[in-house]
C-alpha cells in the first residue's frame, strides 16, 4: 500500500464517482500516481469500481473511525479509556505490548483502520477489511498474578455478547475459549496476551476482531465459515457506534472480573456457549485429539469435558475445539 492510497480512499468515501484527474488535482499529484496507488486495492478488502469516462467509485461508502462518533456510546466508562485511532499498524496488540508503562497505560486502547499483520490464536492471522472490520486492543492492569487470569478470554466474550445484544444482533453464541459466533459461523475473536509475575501485578492486552461488513474477496481468504454483522442485521448500527458500545461493555465486565473473577460471569457464559452438552474434539498442541462431551466450565475458565476415561479439565493454551456428530450440520470449526 502506497502513502497516497488512504488519502484517495478518504476522498472516495462518499460513494460518488471521481475522475483520476479530479483526484490528482485535489491531492496535488499526477494521474499516474493516483492509478499506481489504487492498484491491488483488493488486499485491503475494498471494492473499487473503475469506469472509463467516469472514474473511480467505492460502491459501499467507507465509514472511518471518528472519536466524536465513538465517545457518546462509551457512557460512564469514557473516563477509564484512553482511545487512540490509527490508520495503519502492524498489530494493535503488538504495539500496545511494546508501549506498556506501569501505572500509566491502564485503559489505553488502540483502534486501527488497517492491521497489516493482525494476529489470532495458534499463530493464525486475522483477515480484515478497511471499513469492514473492527480491530482494536485494550490494555488492562490487574493486581493479581498471571495464573489467576485464565478465565479472561471468556469474560471478554461475555462483554462482546452483551454489546451485540444491546445493538439488536440476535442469537449470539460463544465458543470456548475465545470466539464469537452466530449460527455456528465465526463473527469475531479474542486474543489475550499477558505480562507480569506469578503473584502479580499483571498487565493484559485484550485484542478483539469483529467482522462488520466483509465482501466475498475477503471471505475467500478465511479458512473457516464466517459471517459479518451487516449480513445478520440489515439496519446494523454504524461501525463507530458498535466500537463505542463494545468498549463500554468491555470496561464494565473487566471491572467485574477485577473484583470478583470469572466466577461472577460463569453462568452467563454457559448460557451462551454454542457447544454446551455437545460432542466435541479438542486438538492438542501436539495435534492429537481428545473426544468428549462439554459439560461445564470451571470458575477459572477451564473446559470440563466428559471423556471415555472420565471427566477432564483443559485450559485454553494452544487447544482448539471443533464439534463432532451432534445430529446437526456445523461449518468447519
Amino acid at each position: 500500500m502506497l502513502p497516497l492510497t488512504l488519502p484517495i480512499l478518504r476522498l472516495l468515501s462518499d460513494g460518488e464517482f471521481y475522475s483520476g484527474e479530479a483526484l490528482a488535482v485535489q491531492l496535488g499529484v499526477s494521474r499516474v500516481s493516483i492509478w499506481n496507488a489504487l492498484q491491488n486495492i483488493d488486499a485491503l478488502g475494498v471494492e473499487l469500481y473503475k469506469v472509463r469516462g467516469r472514474g473511480y467509485q467505492t460502491p459501499i461508502p467507507i465509514e472511518w473511525y471518528e472519536y466524536t462518533k465513538i465517545e457518546p456510546h462509551l457512557g460512564e466508562q469514557a473516563s477509564l479509556l484512553q482511545l487512540q485511532i490509527l490508520d495503519v499498524v502492524e498489530s494493535t496488540n503488538s504495539l500496545l505490548l511494546r508501549s506498556i508503562v506501569q501505572d500509566e497505560s491502564h485503559g489505553q486502547c488502540l483502534v486501527a483502520e488497517i492491521q497489516t499483520h493482525g494476529r489470532g490464536r495458534r499463530g493464525r492471522s486475522w483477515q480484515g477489511a478497511l471499513g469492514g472490520s473492527l480491530t482494536f486492543s485494550l490494555l488492562w492492569q490487574f493486581n493479581i498474578g498471571v495464573s489467576q487470569l485464565s478465565g479472561l478470554s471468556l469474560t471478554v466474550g461475555v462483554a462482546l455478547a452483551r454489546a451485540l445484544r444491546e445493538l439488536g444482533v440476535p442469537n449470539i453464541q460463544l465458543k470456548w475459549p475465545n470466539d464469537v459466533l452466530h449460527s455456528y459461523h465465526k463473527l469475531g475473536g479474542v486474543l489475550i496476551e499477558v505480562q507480569g509475575d506469578a503473584l502479580g501485578p499483571s498487565t493484559t492486552v485484550v485484542g478483539v476482531g469483529l467482522n462488520y461488513r466483509l465482501n466475498a474477496h475477503v471471505k475467500n481468504r478465511i479458512d473457516q465459515a464466517t459471517i459479518d454483522l451487516c449480513s445478520i442485521k440489515a439496519d446494523m448500527a454504524s461501525r463507530n457506534q458498535v466500537l463505542g458500545v463494545a468498549l463500554r461493555h468491555l470496561a464494565e465486565v473487566l471491572s467485574i472480573f477485577t473484583r470478583q473473577g470469572f466466577c461472577a460471569l460463569r453462568q452467563e457464559w454457559l448460557k451462551l456457549h454454542a457447544y454446551q452438552n455437545k460432542r466435541v474434539a479438542l486438538r492438542m498442541p501436539d495435534n492429537s485429539e481428545i473426544l468428549g462431551v462439554v459439560r461445564d466450565v470451571s470458575e477459572e475458565g477451564m473446559l470440563i469435558l466428559e471423556t471415555a476415561s472420565g471427566e477432564r479439565r483443559f485450559g485454553s493454551g494452544e487447544i482448539s475445539l471443533r464439534p463432532i456428530n451432534n445430529n446437526a450440520t456445523y461449518p468447519k470449526a
